[in-house]
């Protein structure tokens, strides 16, 4: 399966939130090596926070986006981190008008699918900065 598959998957099939969706695809499509227990960390991130912060999904990306380049730490690292990161964001940016929650949540959210389109796009933008960040992917 691909991540969009993959992230369709845990989104409809574990009703998984956005957030955990996509790390549990990522690490899936990937070879992460998070455990299921440390993938609980993303748990608290749909939502935007459940406040309407930053959206789930590229917190969820942005995150496994660093795992894949981050050998180290970021501030050894900086030169590496820095266009990775700044290029998911504006991809997600592009694709879903928003970055956070409340942004997103009114272009992208349907009642029957919930975030499912969310969830979707936000695994192009990762496809997408993978492929032109030259980063191999499993």
């Amino acid at each position: 399966m691909n991540l969009k598959e993959q992230a369709e998957y845990y989104y409809t099939q574990h009703d998984y939130n956005c957030a955990e969706s996509l790390i549990h695809a990522c690490n899936d499509v990937y070879g992460l090596n998070i455990t299921n227990d440390d993938m609980k960390m993303l748990a608290g991130f749909g939502g935007g926070m459940f406040s309407g912060g930053p959206c789930g999904a590229l917190i969820a990306i942005s995150a496994a986006l660093s795992k894949m380049v981050i050998k180290s730490k970021a501030h050894e690292e900086r030169d590496v981190i820095m266009p990775a990161q700044q290029m998911v964001n504006r991809k997600f940016k592009q694709l879903l008008s928003g970055t956070t929650c409340p942004e997103v949540k009114v272009l992208h959210f349907d009642p029957e699918k919930r975030c499912l389109n969310t969830v979707l796009l936000a695994a192009q933008a990762m496809e997408e900065t993978l492929a032109e960040l030259n980063i191999a992917q499993n």
